[in-house]
């Protein structure tokens, strides 16, 4: 499991590389075609870019450990996918260690939090 961070380097949740979970390993996203979409309304959250998951403007609201906060330009709405099942709920990982607070990616960060791009 990968550690999720905010542009504030505070630790927001966890991805397998297929799902996103919470702090609570509650089930609340899915990876699709380079998509995220929300796990209960299938909702489009934004695409995934190089360990950077975006808003539907392209602009970085979570970034994963290990990777730097990158943006990309407005992308193009996706269809919506077939939900897949729910998987398994994963072991609690260690927490990591706290990351430097990144620099400010060009074109900047979106202005959603993980609850606002969550429930966008």
């Amino acid at each position: 499991m990968t550690p999720i961070f905010d542009q504030y380097a505070e630790l927001s949740g966890w991805f397998d590389g297929e799902n996103v979970f919470d702090l609570n390993l509650q089930w609340v996203a899915f990876l699709s075609d380079g998509n995220f979409f929300s796990s209960n309304s299938l909702q489009w959250l934004g695409p995934f870019n190089r360990g950077s998951l975006l808003d539907r403007n392209g602009k970085p609201v979570l970034w994963l450990d290990g990777t730097t906060p990158s943006g990309t330009l407005k992308p193009l709405t996706p269809l919506r996918p077939l939900k897949p099942l729910q998987p398994l709920r994963p072991l609690k990982p260690l927490n990591p260690l706290q990351p430097l607070k990144p620099l400010n990616p060009l074109g900047g960060w979106s202005k959603l939090n993980w609850s606002q791009w969550l429930n966008a």
